[in-house]
């Protein structure tokens, strides 16, 4: 009884109306979605009993399409990316800080650096990539927009003054061609960046040979830095770098 109503013309004709009208695009063209998981699950629902005409497969279908309309696309998970340069910052001696003045003093800081810090950064190209709780990560295709923006927001954050503290920022750079995951990114390179950002002293900005290979030495004056850190290459080469705004 049931398997004869599934193929009535009326009730698979009814049941293909519905899904014409579900969001989720052209309900006949499922090849030109992305294979996700779910695309495959409509092929293996198109593959039972193909041959007859089903409502059970057509409305099987529908409820597939109205989850792709609602369900959020992923990037891809695993991506090659050209070169790109990688901030971190840091507040110095912020625990030491945080531990004596309680929760509301501490949000209201990291909320202002949060507010200076992604402002200059997106000003100058750059990217947050996430927060690190007292610091943050972000990325630039542009090193020397990546120098500009690393001095400017430890200017800006130096600037803060909350209840008589002044927090200080340190910044590392690194340049180099991470593997992109969804948002994130991962890597040698990244490391290189973090141990190189952990180096520095307040106010500083620490900068690899990579980075400013790529940028307008010009406009920079460097200083040579001793460097050496558990996870970094031998030999890398890293620079205290200050802009020139006489150039």
């Amino acid at each position: 009884m049931l398997a004869h109503t599934d193929r009535q013309d009326s009730v698979v004709k009814a049941a293909q109306a519905l899904r014409r009208h579900v969001p989720g695009g052209d309900p006949t063209s499922l090849s030109r979605r992305d294979l996700r998981g779910s695309d495959r699950i409509a092929g293996l629902i198109e593959q039972v009993r193909a041959e007859h005409p089903s409502a059970v497969r057509e409305l099987g279908l529908a409820a597939v399409q109205v989850w792709q309309s609602i369900a959020p696309r992923r990037r891809s998970t695993d991506v090659d990316t050209g070169p790109v340069t990688i901030l971190f910052t840091d507040l110095v001696g912020f625990s030491t800080w945080a531990l004596r003045v309680g929760d509301d003093k501490v949000l209201e800081l990291l909320r202002a650096v949060d507010k200076a810090s992604e402002e200059i950064i997106a000003g100058r190209g750059g990217r947050v990539v996430k927060s690190l709780g007292d610091g943050l990560m972000a990325v630039f295709s542009d090193p020397a927009e990546a120098i500009w923006a690393a001095h400017e927001t430890a200017a800006a954050i130096s600037a803060i003054t909350i209840d008589g503290y002044r927090p200080q920022l340190r910044c590392g750079l690194h340049t180099g061609t991470p593997r992109q995951v969804g948002e994130d990114y991962l890597g040698v390179d990244v490391n290189i960046a973090a141990r190189i950002s952990a180096a520095a002293g307040a106010g500083e900005v620490l900068a690899s040979a990579a980075t400013l290979d790529g940028a307008d030495e010009s406009r920079f004056t460097k200083r040579n830095k001793r460097f050496r850190a558990k996870g970094a290459p031998k030999g890398l080469v890293v620079y205290s770098v200050l802009p020139r705004y006489d150039s």
